[in-house]
């Protein structure tokens, strides 16, 4: 007679944001006011907490969805989600959407990176932030995935093409004051600026000998209390800004059995995925710098019209996958292959299950 075999214990959300953050202090000062920021946040509502805590993810996704971790590895983007997309410039000035935050890039099954945006999408769902079904949205997302991968993808130039996708990004772009009206809020940094943020904040300059002021920014969900620092710049006529924050290795290598790797592969998967880079955003010394603007952001699902095309932007969100996936030689046969072999409606099942696993984390958070 078979026994059933148990899954793998693992320490409830409270010990495992304790040890995680222990981890983080072992590599950097923790700027306190945001974790407790972030603290807060996590617990306000499910999204947010599906945001910020993707070294809980990384715990949870082999336990949960065991049955995906056979699946091909790729150096994927980790913490995925339908809020994790936004716009840049190229070197042509060109208006590009894609992927916005790499932070948590890492070699793990492809299957990761699909499960959490549709995590991420059913959370938006329930929120009332998209209006399609669940089961819906994996079959569109699962569309645009495969056929990137069959044609090998291309990036997103919201120029002659993807006008519908232009339409809804350029919303925001229309009035640039709030968004320095807002910057300016900030206030300048406690303490002394490490010298490796200044050089890469003024390496991304014009050049060197620019005026600058320079701020704290708290922002993001994941990277709250990480340093970070901006450097604002009047500059012919216009503002300019560009945001220095500490490199951190991936939260999954931390779970799962590797947490002396302190390699971050930002760069590396920047510069092998299908993709028109941002010619201000990469690491530099240890710092993650990029280039902010009305235009340089991360777009929310309120920020879009109303009117928005969701399967379009759902489709492109999967085609947007697999271009960075198709950054590791050999990904798009074998990942092919393995989808071939799934069975019919595994990703809503998988994506099912994450959804009330962060949704019972939540629960116990807030207690």
């Amino acid at each position: 007679m078979k026994t059933k075999k148990s899954k793998p214990s693992i320490p409830n959300i409270k010990v495992a944001t304790r040890q995680f953050e222990k981890w983080v202090r072992g590599q950097l000062t923790i700027h306190e006011a945001d974790l407790a920021k972030k603290h807060q946040d996590m617990s306000l509502d499910p999204f947010l907490f599906l945001r910020a805590t993707f070294y809980r993810w990384s715990q949870q996704f082999p336990v949960v969805c065991a049955d995906l971790m056979d699946a091909p590895k790729c150096l994927a983007v980790g913490d995925l989600h339908i809020e994790n997309f936004g716009t840049w410039r190229d070197h042509e000035g060109r208006l590009i959407w894609g992927i916005n935050d790499v932070d948590e890039v890492y070699e793990m099954p492809y299957t990761n990176d699909l499960v959490r945006l549709l995590c991420s999408a059913k959370f938006a769902i329930k929120a009332n932030k998209l209006s399609i079904s669940v089961k819906e949205a994996c079959e569109i997302v699962l569309r645009g995935y495969v056929s990137a991968l069959t044609s090998g993808g291309r990036p997103f130039v919201l120029a002659e093409e993807h006008q519908e996708l232009r339409a809804m990004a350029i919303t925001k772009l229309k009035n640039p004051l709030p968004y320095w009206t807002k910057m300016d809020t900030n206030r300048p940094p406690r303490g002394t600026v490490p010298p490796e943020a200044l050089a890469g904040l003024l390496q991304r300059m014009p050049h060197k000998d620019v005026d600058y002021r320079l701020i704290h920014r708290t922002a993001g969900e994941g990277s709250l209390g990480r340093p970070r620092f901006v450097a604002l710049v009047d500059y012919k006529g216009g503002r300019i800004a560009r945001e220095a924050k500490v490199a951190l290795p991936s939260a999954w290598g931390w779970a799962n059995g590797n947490p002396d790797n302190r390699e971050v592969y930002i760069n590396q998967g920047i510069d092998a995925a299908v993709r028109c880079k941002d010619p201000f955003f990469g690491v530099l010394d240890g710092w993650v710098v990029r280039r902010l603007a009305p235009d340089c952001a991360r777009v929310e699902l309120t920020e879009l019209p109303k009117d928005r095309d969701e399967r379009i932007l759902l489709e492109s969100m999967g085609w947007e996958t697999a271009n960075w996936h198709l950054g590791t030689p050999g990904a798009a046969k074998a990942i092919l292959a393995d989808l071939k072999k799934r069975k019919a409606g595994w990703l809503h099942r998988a994506a099912k299950q994450m959804f009330h696993s962060t949704k019972q984390d939540h629960k116990d958070w807030k207690v």
